[in-house]
């Protein structure tokens, strides 16, 4: 589990800004580098070469860098403002973080830079003729990065921002997020059996906003060595505030400031993360469908297709033997089954009600779950399932497509005859 620090050095190099810099800073190192080690350059050929074929290519590239940098911007930022509009503002985070266009704006901004300075050396005769020939030669390195970068674009953004690249990208982060979820499903502390102690204290926080991340190592220190038990109320996802509780101690008083020690182990900001929330994936990926599935765009295939990537994502969640505790000082409750189905079926059983083809499909894709893990969504499903029906019949679905749903329900043993029914409707 990463500390807080290191979560916070992790989030930051997913930004565009660390990598712009790194090429930036690479290339002025080059070109600081050139009086260096210019003379291992033969002599001859700086008086062959001249520093007149630099000065153009070097010219040309910081021309057209430039442009090249600011189109591709407007590129990104057309895709981030398609897929806020078509899909959810929720998705614009994952198209933001891709490490494609990140180094690929990079290598156009560093290219410029790399010009840039190098013109300025050349104008002021910083460079002797082997300095120049080794310009020469780093030049034809960044030409050919910037050669790739734009074979790399070109192919990248016929896709980028498309309704299937977003979806693809939120299941990506989804099925990433629930791995983490399943190989760590305490958070590696001890699970939460039974209600907690009536004896314990709450603790609240100090910032409203939601849960990004706990330090459950820095939890546990604190526990340790003050011999107190810390049981976690507001798992990453959680909506806090001054009147609500981000931990309970049991144990011995502590003092504020070990308080507000306790209180820093939570990283709350104002919107949710992926990392340790596998919910707000499913919720994001949900919100696409109910948005396919509203007035103004009336598209229901995006709602199928979005139950078929909610299915493929739940169906990796199997309920593990022995989940490691490496923290037994902290107890933090788990995360329900009947929580995330509804979160990812919920929205779209009511924005889809008057559709017989969603809800066939959702009827179907509870029926598959049910069957893949019985045990764990047997009755989540049953019970949705059966809420679903009740939506379709609210929505005034007529009698035949009622009477389908019907055999298409999920009992309340799912696994037992889940998955049946399918031949009427197998091609929806």
């Amino acid at each position: 589990m990463d500390s807080k620090f290191f979560w916070i050095i992790r989030q930051h190099l997913r930004k565009i800004w660390v990598r712009v810099i790194s090429f930036a800073l690479l290339a002025v190192l080059t070109l600081a580098l050139t009086p260096v080690l210019s003379p291992l350059i033969p002599s001859h050929l700086g008086a062959s070469l001249g520093s007149v074929s630099v000065d153009q290519i070097l010219t040309i590239l910081a021309s057209s860098m430039l442009a090249v940098t600011t189109f591709s911007l407007s590129i990104a930022v057309s895709a981030f403002a398609a897929a806020a509009a078509n899909a959810t503002p929720r998705a614009t985070a994952i198209l933001q973080q891709d490490p494609t266009t990140q180094n690929v704006l990079s290598t156009f901004l560093g290219a410029f830079l790399f010009s840039l300075i190098g013109l300025i050396g050349l104008r002021t005769d910083f460079y002797d003729q082997q300095g120049q020939v080794f310009l020469f030669m780093a030049t034809l390195v960044v030409v050919s990065l910037v050669v790739i970068a734009l074979l790399r674009w070109i192919g990248h953004i016929s896709n980028f921002g498309r309704m299937h690249d977003i979806l693809s990208r939120v299941e990506r982060a989804a099925t990433i997020s629930f791995r983490h979820q399943l190989e760590n499903p305490y958070l590696r502390a001890r699970p939460l059996s039974g209600s907690v102690p009536d004896d314990a204290y709450p603790i609240a926080p100090t910032r409203t906003g939601y849960v990004q991340h706990i330090d459950i190592k820095a939890l546990n220190e604190c526990a340790r060595n003050q011999q107190i038990d810390i049981y976690i109320d507001a798992l990453p996802g959680t909506f806090v505030h001054a009147a609500a509780r981000l931990v309970r101690i049991r144990g011995a008083n502590v003092s504020a400031k070990q308080q507000q020690f306790l209180r820093d182990a939570f990283t709350i900001e104002t919107k949710r993360s992926f990392d340790q929330d596998p919910r707000f994936a499913l919720i994001v990926l949900s919100e696409i469908a109910s948005r396919a599935l509203s007035p103004a765009v009336n598209d229901p295939g995006t709602a199928i297709s979005v139950i078929g990537h909610l299915v493929r994502v739940l169906s990796t969640w199997k309920e593990p033997q022995e989940p490691p505790v490496d923290f037994p000082s902290v107890h933090v409750p788990a995360v329900l089954p009947s929580d995330m189905i509804i979160d990812a079926f919920r929205p779209i059983a009511r924005d889809g009600a008057a559709f017989i083809e969603v809800q066939v499909r959702l009827q179907k894709a509870l029926a598959s779950l049910g069957s893949i893990a019985p045990e764990i969504f047997g009755r989540p499903v049953a019970e949705l399932s059966a809420y679903a029906i009740d939506r379709a019949a609210d929505a005034g679905m007529c009698r035949e497509e009622l009477k389908s749903l019907e055999t298409l329900r999920v009992p309340s043993r799912a696994g037992n005859n889940a998955g049946q029914n399918d031949d009427t409707w197998e091609t929806l």
